[in-house]
C-alpha cells in the first residue's frame, strides 16, 4: 500500500482549458443513445441480464450479508443545499398513547405508527436517468422538458427499474489499495483525489481476479471518505471536497460496460471538479448520454473489511430503489451477500 498524490496519472487525457469541448467530446464517445432502441428507459441496466443474475447468485457461499446503507435519520450529512435536508422522523402513535387508552382499539390492543419526511436523495440512493440533463437533453436524446415535468419523470421514473438492480457486485477498494491507513481505518484517499482508470486498474491488480470488472457488473468504489466522516464528523461531506472518480473514467466505464456504479461519497466524482468552471461534469456525461445509474453515499466499511479478510471482492448485490413513481432518484438499503 502506498499513498499517491491526487494528480498522479490524471493529466494525460484531460484538457482542463476547455471544459465545454471536453464534455461534448466525452459525451459523443460514450453515448449509448439508440443502443437498446429509441424507446429504452433502462439504459445500462439492459446489460444486467437474467443470466448475469443467475451467475451472481452462485457467489453466495458463506451466507454473510452486509447492509451498505447509511442511517436515515436527522444526524445525517445534509446541510440544506438545494433544500436537501436530513430525514425528519415523527411518531403518529406511541406507547404512551396506548397506555393512556386514547387510540380507540378494542380489547386493550395498542400500537405505534410513524412517518418520515425527506428528500429522496438525502442519504444512500441511486441517481435515476431523469436526474441530469445535457444541453436540455435527457437519456436517449429526449427533450428534458418532455421527460421531467412538475408531475415527475413520466418516462424514466425510478419505478421503471425497481426489479433490475440485482446482480454481481464488485468492490474496488481504492482507499485501501492506494490510500493512507489513517488511525487503523483500512485506508482512505484525501479530498480532491481524482481516481483515474489507472488507479482502478492498479486496484484490480492489487486485489486479484475476483475484482475483475465486466459487462453487467455493478461497480462499487470505496474511497474511505465515509469512514473518515464516521470518525471525524460529517463536516463538508455533503457537497464539499471529496475523493471520487475522475472525469477521465467515462471511457473506462463505457468500455467495461458496467450496469451501474456506486461510491461512498456524496457526489460520486472528485470534488472540486477537475475543470476550473464546472459542476459535476462526469454526471453530465454518463447519466444522460451513457444511461448509467449512479449510487452515492453508500456505507462500505464493513463490506470492505470482510473482502480484505477473505480475499474475495465479488458478491451478489441486491440494490433495488424504492419505486417512487416518477422519481428521478430514490433511497435504498443495498444488501451484499457473500
Amino acid at each position: 500500500m502506498r499513498a499517491l498524490d491526487p494528480t498522479d496519472l490524471d493529466g494525460a487525457r484531460l484538457d482542463r482549458t476547455d471544459p465545454e469541448g471536453a464534455i461534448a467530446a466525452a459525451a459523443k464517445r460514450v453515448s449509448n443513445w439508440g443502443r437498446w432502441g429509441d424507446d429504452d428507459v433502462k439504459g445500462t441496466l439492459n446489460l444486467l441480464t437474467d443470466d448475469h443474475r443467475r451467475r451472481a447468485a452462485a457467489l453466495v457461499r458463506r451466507g454473510r450479508s452486509f447492509s451498505l446503507a447509511q442511517p436515515f435519520d436527522m444526524d445525517g450529512p445534509q446541510r440544506g443545499w438545494r433544500r436537501r435536508t436530513n430525514p425528519v422522523h415523527t411518531m403518529l402513535d406511541t406507547g404512551t398513547d396506548a397506555e393512556a387508552g386514547v387510540q380507540g382499539f378494542p380489547h386493550g390492543m395498542g400500537g405505534a405508527d410513524d412517518v418520515v419526511a425527506m428528500p429522496l436523495q438525502c442519504s444512500t440512493q441511486w441517481d435515476g436517468l431523469g436526474h441530469i440533463f445535457d444541453h436540455g437533453r435527457a437519456w436517449n436524446g429526449r427533450r428534458a422538458g418532455e421527460v421531467v415535468t412538475s408531475l415527475g419523470d413520466g418516462v424514466t421514473g425510478i419505478q421503471t427499474v425497481a426489479a433490475d438492480l440485482a446482480g454481481r457486485g464488485v468492490l474496488l477498494d481504492v482507499g485501501r489499495a492506494l490510500g493512507d491507513d489513517v488511525a487503523g481505518t483500512g485506508g482512505e484517499l484525501p479530498d480532491g483525489f481524482a481516481i483515474t482508470p489507472e488507479h482502478l486498474e492498479a486496484t484490480i491488480a492489487a486485489q486479484g481476479p475476483s475484482s475483475e470488472v465486466g459487462p453487467g457488473d455493478i461497480l462499487v468504489v470505496r474511497t474511505g471518505q465515509y469512514g473518515r466522516a464516521l470518525r471525524d464528523g460529517w463536516g463538508e461531506y455533503a457537497g464539499g471536497p471529496a475523493p471520487g472518480l475522475s472525469f477521465t473514467t467515462a471511457d473506462w466505464l463505457r468500455e467495461r460496460d458496467v450496469a451501474a456504479v456506486a461510491t461512498d461519497t456524496w457526489g460520486f466524482e472528485v470534488r472540486p471538479n477537475e475543470f476550473d468552471v464546472a459542476f459535476q461534469p462526469l454526471h453530465q456525461v454518463v447519466i444522460p448520454n451513457m444511461g448509467l445509474f449512479l449510487g452515492e453515499m453508500w456505507a462500505l466499511e464493513e463490506l470492505a473489511a470482510d473482502c480484505t479478510d477473505d480475499g474475495s471482492y465479488e458478491f451478489l448485490l441486491v440494490a433495488a430503489p424504492l419505486p417512487v413513481t416518477g422519481a428521478v432518484g430514490a433511497p435504498l438499503n443495498p444488501i451484499a451477500l457473500k
